[in-house]
């Protein structure tokens, strides 16, 4: 099951999105912490995403399998005054114990129908080039528009090449 966390929602998922996000990290996905890590210092980080669901800066949505949150995506809606239509990919974690499930493409579907209520026509996103999202978003349909070498780190320290992708709506 896919939802959209409200605000009052989000705070009272904060465990399993930590131990979300500490998982992915722990398992070599780049998306902008370092390993190794224990999901208690993750924390100031979601209360920072809970504030923008709050504002309505973010939508914030989870995957549920077996009653348990073990997937996540946010999609960033704050943009600049001449970008009103466009949205961006922000996370897209999946737990280890819940890869193979279907649920990236569930969240990602989810993703994009939030995107069309809230009047967004574009979603951009990046992702590690080479990494299992890339090829998720590319099976989903997903541009490609090119990869820029070094622009992040993996969290063990060894430079990340990150690929750009939008998708039209």
């Amino acid at each position: 099951m896919i939802r959209v966390l409200n605000y009052e929602d989000a705070g009272s998922s904060l465990l399993p999105l930590a131990e979300i996000l500490t998982d992915c990290v722990n398992d070599g996905a780049s998306v902008g912490f370092m390993a190794p890590c224990e999901w208690q210092g993750f924390i100031p980080y979601w209360n920072r995403v809970f504030n923008e669901v709050e504002r309505g800066d973010t939508a914030l949505l989870v995957a549920e399998h077996n009653g348990e949150i073990v997937g996540t995506a946010q999609l960033g809606l704050a943009q600049m005054p001449n970008q009103p239509h466009r949205a961006d990919l922000k996370k897209l974690l999946i737990h280890r114990k819940a890869r193979g499930l279907g649920l990236a493409r569930k969240l990602m579907e989810a993703v994009e129908e939030e995107a069309r209520n809230k009047r967004k026509t574009l979603i951009c996103l990046d992702t590690a080039t080479g990494s299992p999202a890339e090829a998720i978003y590319t099976h989903l349909g997903w541009e490609r528009v090119g990869v820029i070498p070094n622009y992040a780190l993996y969290p063990d320290g060894s430079p990340c090449a990150t690929t750009l992708f939008y998708k039209g709506l």
